[in-house]
């Protein structure tokens, strides 16, 4: 587990040991460490840019454990204030006595999903609308029925409505209506008044809009008495709330009309829909409530508390709502350097880098604050505009009038001219630029404040001299020097850097706050104090304080200190958001810690690992912090967290990284052929595989290796066992989606490719999670719908996580690092298709175009023996057999098995493999076989999903294999196939079985023999819960069994039995036997057709009587004998050996004829696992005993 805790890194290990989190916060079994890299990087990339600010060793550290990265939290603005007229209030009203008062009540235990009605005003609902909107009238009986139905819920209204004086009720329904509402709160009650504007919105038509008339009926039909003239005409004294509504309104931003607000926190557009509103507001109130008792749990909130103060004054309260401040997604200016440019030479200026910019401009940079006093601001605005403009010098009025009001705050200056500078467009920027580089900050700051006045401003236009405007104190004939010289140098470099830097257009606006670029604003908007305001109390709130804090202790000078603040702040915010930093302090590690301090004086990286030492998470972490630690730039502890008492400590799995601190180079300065692991001084004995442990989106295949990696004995060895691996692909996995269903599109197929080759992988999209998986390499990809019944029946309607634009219909995914690429697509049917199913009777999609491209880069075009193209009649005659083995011994079965087929089936015949466990022996000699015998054969892959339940033990893997993957693992023009165990010895045509009548089942299996009396003990399906579920029905062996793809991808089997798998397998005592355990559950869903018994015999099982009627003989376990396989063989199939001698005479013969010979390096004995790939790579190689 990966965080950067304190600026520690700390990789954390529970004692249970067999999941870890990552820092994305999955789960995974092994230590991701590209992903630890990336966060070494990041914290070194923070360290370098404070190193270059001159920061000591010892404050880097303490800077590194700030948090300040910005909140995900929703915002809400501040309801307290007189605009919001109050429908009810639940602490003082009649209606709501008899509830309790005590928020004690609040952990009172209640059912699941109950609102808690407390005397509290808890919840606050605001609605901001214009009468006049059609939408109002539907908010305000959402309103009404949380009213009438007692829901927990204080009710505001803010009525938005013309504020100008001169247009009354008796012409302007808004106004008219306000004054009524006002006019009944003053003569009765709010409540009253309420129900009141209800009625006088229930007069109007649906999808119509309020009248005047509308309201002069209602109010002449409740209050007779009442000259209406009086209420709504141009003498009316109700105009409460008027003006002040609409100042409320827009102060706060919360965006157009109409607003609902819970808790000040304004709701999304999409959901002012009527039912969405009910909906969402009751969840807000119940997830409000859980954060309401852990503040009563805590002591944060007492019952004499305002429950309102005590809600408006959480950090995510802010004066108003600017989405352009709020935005997560931000820019920040690179301000760590340290440089002694200036802007004022201009020639040196121009060839500066982006960097060098940025640091000569804030060397250049004057201030105004409001006060000349020596104190650290932690806010530091740059504004940017053009000053000769009206729209950039009311934006640097705003800022100063806010600048004035706040000594946190220093404000520079950067002009942006629309035109090229001259003497007559740059008269206010000049005189600013003068005033600030020859006079005291205060008298600089109020002239400056003068000139940013419209009045001034057209003065200057008229031919006023700009010393007219200078104030009590000025030094004017230095200030007039200052101004009329004759070097524009200030205004051309500010103009280059607003180009160059900050991408601006000419004369456009922005504002940065500590290096965070907020621009650039566009013509019209609106950027006010109170945005300058709310962007203050947010830096205060993250960063602006701790940095503040932290930056005291250096004890530098004010200015100096200020402009540290500001770069600090850039640099840390700038950096990728990751998990909380939290500081973690030690009681006590004397006793328990290794410590490894780094070289002396040079900036380090603090690094503490938690582990349980005898657990195998502890292995795989120990090779990776030997490497962090040869660097010599870390300080590493190592503390030990073990559990408090151990029943057995064996160490049966042994780790290593394949990984190299540095790039390592040959005595010729070649490079080195690649990081390689190695397992030394390893016990003799034991019975030793070897595998990877490798990123989620990596295949890797081991492609040179004389021994069997899976039973390696080290005592049998007489140097050493050394394998060679290669990193083949890297996965593009993706979710897929119809979004007028919700549902995934089965059946829907994508193909990837480039512009000049458009389908080089394809793939179908699964039913579960609609996930699919292609196979690619670095580089630029585009995906796309297949050509044919997906292209005609659906297009893309979005996509996430690609590389291109959001209208495209080719998505282009460019590969460019080894970490995992997850997309997400939503396709929709076209309107004229809308009925058509992809996976329909008697329909395959463009079966002689796609499944030729999947046949050959699926398999990677390993074929042998006839052309892969063959035509539909030969596709039909051709047996298609599936097999899959790991290791030596089980692939010699397997040839063996092969061998027995091709003797006694007339048919011809193509093998398919599972390539993902074939050994590089197998690989290469499977093609001289194929010659030999004339059959075809092709070499299938599939990774197996991140989101499907992991097997950690090799076998269980291959049994899932055997059956999770069938419907994707094929293309769809192999309508058929065998399955046909690599223990197996064949005694008749296969196409008998090929063409069994499956009487409509996807599959058809044989049911387990039982006619050796014997073995009745062993039988565990004739009773307990096998004999339950199987309700009469046989328990079926998957040693040999038929598929029928059609039908099988037609009912969905596949995600059937995927699901099925994944509710089971959570449970390690389920799905024994994987294979065969999960098609027997399912078997009331996904029906078997049993093969007749003589399709598979066992001894184990059958008796010898029926063994003169086998078709086939499979090598099973005997629970009883426990007789070793080969053995068996020998024993019990009697043309076994003539078949092992026929197959070991090819292999010799293929020796001879140039075979590649592998040698051994003379070495002590031990295991070497080299990894090819051209890169660098990290992966985790373990050997563990059998």
């Amino acid at each position: 587990h990966t965080s950067s805790g304190t600026h520690t890194h700390i990789f954390r290990y529970t004692p249970s040991g067999t999941h870890t989190h990552t820092p994305s916060g999955t789960h995974t079994d092994c230590v991701c460490v590209s992903s630890v890299f990336e966060v070494l990087r990041s914290e070194a990339r923070v360290m370098e840019g404070l190193r270059s600010l001159l920061i000591e060793t010892p404050f880097i550290h303490d800077i590194l454990k700030l948090n300040v990265q910005p909140s995900d939290s929703d915002y809400a603005v501040d309801i307290r204030n007189p605009a919001i007229n109050w429908i009810n209030n639940l602490e003082t009203d009649s209606r709501y006595s008899s509830w309790p008062y005590s928020v004690q009540e609040l952990l009172r235990p209640t059912f699941p999903g109950v609102v808690r009605q407390i005397r509290k005003n808890f919840h606050s609902l605001v609605v901001i609308l214009d009468p006049t909107h059609e939408s109002s009238a539907e908010l305000l009986n959402v309103a009404e029925m949380f009213y009438s139905n007692n829901i927990p819920l204080r009710i505001g209204l803010v009525f938005v409505v013309s504020d100008v004086d001169e247009i009354d009720g008796m012409e302007d329904a808004g106004v008219a209506l306000l004054r009524a509402f006002n006019y009944i709160t003053a003569e009765l009650d709010a409540h009253t008044a309420f129900d009141t504007v209800i009625s006088m919105f229930n007069r109007v038509p649906s999808g119509g809009k309020l009248s005047v008339g509308d309201v002069i009926k209602v109010l002449e039909k409740k209050f007779p008495y009442v000259e209406v003239g009086s209420i709504l005409g141009p003498d009316s004294t109700y105009d409460n709330n008027r003006k002040e509504g609409r100042g409320y309104y827009l102060q706060t931003g919360v965006g157009p009309l109409p607003v609902v607000m819970y808790n000040g926190m304004p709701y999304q557009r999409e959901q002012l829909d009527p039912e969405e509103l009910e909906t969402v507001t009751m969840h807000k109130i119940l997830e409000t409530t859980s954060f309401y008792q852990r503040a009563v749990y805590m002591g944060e909130l007492a019952t004499d508390q305002d429950v309102v103060d005590f809600i408006m004054t959480q950090p995510n309260v802010v004066p108003r709502i600017n989405p352009r401040i709020l935005s997560t997604a931000r820019t920040y200016l690179d301000l760590s350097n340290t440089n002694n440019h200036f802007i004022d030479e201009y020639a040196r200026f121009l060839f500066l880098d982006t960097r060098e910019k940025s640091t000569a401009v804030a060397n250049s940079m004057n201030y105004m604050t409001k006060k000349d006093d020596g104190y650290i601001r932690p806010v530091t605005f740059w504004v940017v505009g053009d000053f000769d403009q009206p729209s950039g010098r009311q934006l640097l009025y705003d800022a100063i009038r806010h600048m004035k009001t706040s000594n946190n705050v220093r404000l520079g200056l950067i002009n942006n001219p629309s035109d090229s500078p001259s003497e007559e467009n740059s008269r206010v920027a000049r005189a600013i630029w003068a005033a600030m580089q020859t006079q005291t900050a205060n008298n600089a700051k109020n002239y400056i404040t003068k000139l940013a006045k419209e009045e001034t401003a057209e003065a200057l236009e008229t031919g006023a001299d700009v010393t007219q405007f200078t104030v009590g104190g000025m030094d004017v004939a230095l200030f007039k020097s200052a101004f009329e010289g004759p070097k524009f140098d200030f205004l051309l470099s500010h103009a280059v850097y607003c180009r160059d830097v900050l991408k601006l257009g000419n004369g456009q606006r922005a504002v940065i706050s500590n290096g965070r670029i907020i621009g650039p604003l566009e013509d019209g908007e609106v950027f006010n104090q109170d945005d300058f305001l709310l962007l203050e109390s947010i830096i205060l709130k993250t960063s602006g304080e701790r940095i503040k804090s932290k930056v005291q202790q250096f004890g530098v000078e004010e200015d100096r200190a200020s402009d540290l603040v500001m770069k600090i702040d850039s640099l840390l915010s700038s950096q990728p958001k990751g998990e909380a930093r939290i500081e973690h302090a030690f009681a006590d590690d004397r006793y328990s810690a290794v410590k490894i301090r780094p070289t002396e004086g040079d900036v380090y990286f603090d690094m503490v690992a938690v582990i349980d030492p005898v657990t195998r998470d502890a292995q795989k972490l120990a090779p990776l912090l030997l490497v962090r630690t040869a660097s010599n730039t870390c300080h590493l502890g190592v503390l030990s967290h073990s559990k408090y008492s151990l029943t057995a400590i064996c160490l049966s799995i042994f780790y290593r990284y394949v990984l190299e601190p540095e790039v390592l180079f040959q005595t010729d300065g070649s490079f080195s052929p690649g990081p390689l692991a190695k397992f030394l001084d390893m016990p003799q004995t034991p019975l030793f595989t070897l595998n990877l442990n490798t990123p989620e989106s990596w295949m890797v295949e081991s492609i040179r290796t004389r021994y069997d990696l899976d039973n390696i004995y080290l005592e049998e060895v007489d140097s050493i066992v050394a394998a060679e691996y290669e990193l083949e692909h890297l996965l593009l996995e993706g979710h897929c989606f119809d979004v007028s269903t919700g549902q995934p599109p089965r059946g829907l197929q994508f193909t990837l490719g480039t512009p000049s080759d458009p389908v080089i992988v394809d793939t179908i999209v699964m039913a579960n999670l609609g996930y699919f998986q292609l196979k690619a390499n670095p580089g630029a990809w585009i995906l796309k719908l297949r050509k044919g019944r997906s292209d005609e029946i659906y297009k893309i309607y979005s996509h996430d996580g690609t590389d291109s634009p959001a209208d495209a219909d080719d998505l282009i995914v460019v590969l460019n690092n080894f970490k995992s690429r997850i997309i997400k697509v939503k396709v929709q049917k076209r309107p004229e298709k809308f009925s058509e199913e992809l996976l329909s009777d008697g329909t395959q999609e463009n079966d002689s175009g796609f499944w030729e491209s999947l046949t050959r880069y699926l398999s990677l075009s390993f074929t042998g023996g006839v052309k892969m193209e063959e035509s539909k009649q030969e596709k039909d005659d051709v047996i298609n057999i599936f097999s899959v083995a790991s290791g030596h011994l089980y692939e010699r079965f397997l040839r063996i098995m092969m061998l027995s087929v091709l003797k006694n089936t007339k048919t011809p015949v193509k093998f398919w493999f599972l390539k993902n466990y074939l050994s590089p022996a197998f690989k290469e000699f499977i093609p001289y076989m194929a010659e030999q015998y004339g059959f075809q054969y092709e070499l299938v892959q599939y990774k197996w999903p991140r989101w499907l339940h992991q097997q950690t033990e090799k076998q269980r893997i291959i049994w899932g294999y055997k059956i999770l993957f069938l419907d994707v693992l094929f293309p769809l023009s192999v309508d058929k196939f065998l399955f046909v165990d690599a223990d197996q010895i064949v005694r008749t045509d296969l196409k008998e079985l090929r063409d069994f009548d499956l009487e409509g089942a996807p599959y058809g299996y044989t049911p387990f023999c039982e006619s050796r009396r014997e073995m009745d003990g062993f039988r565990f399906w004739k009773s307990g819960y096998w004999a339950s579920h199987l309700a009469g029905r046989k328990y079926h062996i998957s040693a040999l069994y038929v598929v029928d793809l059609k039908k099988f991808r037609k009912i969905a089997a596949g995600d059937r039995l995927r699901g099925q798998y994944q509710g089971l397998s959570q449970d390690p005592n389920s799905l024994s036997n994987l294979d065969q355990d999960l098609p027997n559950n399912m078997i009331h869903q996904v029906p078997i057709k049993s093969l007749p018994q003589e399709w598979l015999w066992c001894e184990t099982w059958c008796d010898d009587n029926s063994k003169k009627k086998a078709k086939t003989i499979d090598l099973c376990n005997n629970p009883q004998t426990k007789e070793p396989k080969l053995q068996a063989a020998v024993r019990i199939v009697a043309e076994w050996s003539d078949y092992d001698q026929e197959i070991k005479r090819l292999q010799n013969r293929v020796q001879q004829r140039g075979a590649e010979n592998h040698t051994t390096q003379k070495d002590k004995p031990g295991i070497h696992t080299y990894i090819h790939t051209y890169i660098h790579t990290y992966i985790h190689t373990y050997i563990h005993t059998v």
